[in-house]
């Protein structure tokens, strides 16, 4: 048994062990396998031990590690440039990084000349970090109800990019206020807006993400190895 594959059994046995000690279903929490600079045949051996959600931080990599690997689903989980949406928009099926109105607009258009829906997360800059992009805390719910409107895009919940810490158990208030403003954004009703999914923790805070309520999970140096 590989490296990667001992890696990933162990996030899976985390997840169920955390999952149930928090009185989850493990089955609601799934693991988006971050494939920054990652050779595309890691990323193989990833798919091919049961992985089946990729996220990509780079549209130029996205683009070309797409056509090379089968059996998976994309999701573009970092900055999203307006100018970039035309690339990626008939290659993935989840934004995380939706952070503008402009954004919004943009993947609006595209997706109906697509005549479907991009599902999207809204990108929420809980900490208020000036060096990380999203939308903030007290701006959000005129943002979603704004952004619904905009018939190409499926608001499906939100994501945060926590601090840095030394210290894991310090961005538990992060996580715990993303899934406080998500209830309160479901409690709004906004028509076809749904709060079905929290994208929080990375692989050294993933294990407080999933007690704190996270449904996506965004592991890539566990899985992968250091870059």
């Amino acid at each position: 048994m590989s490296d990667l594959t001992l890696n990933i059994n162990e996030i899976m046995a985390d997840i169920k062990r955390v999952a149930v000690s928090s009185g989850r279903d493990p089955a609601e929490i799934r693991i988006v396998a971050v494939t920054k600079t990652v050779p595309v045949e890691n990323i193989r051996l990833a798919v091919s031990a049961g992985l089946n959600i990729l996220g990509e931080n780079r549209v130029q990599e996205l683009t070309a590690k797409y056509p090379l690997v089968d059996g998976a689903e994309w999701h573009l989980i970092g900055h999203l440039q307006r100018n970039k949406v035309k690339y990626i928009v008939d290659k993935v099926s989840m934004i995380h990084s939706l952070d503008s109105t402009a954004l919004a607009e943009e993947i609006d258009m595209k997706m109906n000349v697509l005549g479907r829906k991009m599902n999207v997360l809204v990108q929420v800059n809980i900490a208020e970090d000036p060096n990380k992009y999203g939308i903030k805390v007290n701006e959000v719910m005129d943002f979603v109800e704004t952004a619904a409107r905009l018939p190409g895009i499926r608001i499906q919940g939100l994501m945060t990019i926590g601090p840095y810490v030394s210290e894991p158990e310090e961005i538990r208030p992060v996580f715990r206020e993303l899934k406080k403003l998500a209830e309160n954004v479901r409690k709004m009703d906004f028509p076809g807006v749904e709060m079905r999914h929290l994208s929080m923790g990375m692989s050294n805070d993933y294990i407080i993400a999933i007690e704190e309520g996270a449904t996506l999970i965004r592991i890539g140096s566990s899985i992968f190895g250091a870059r």
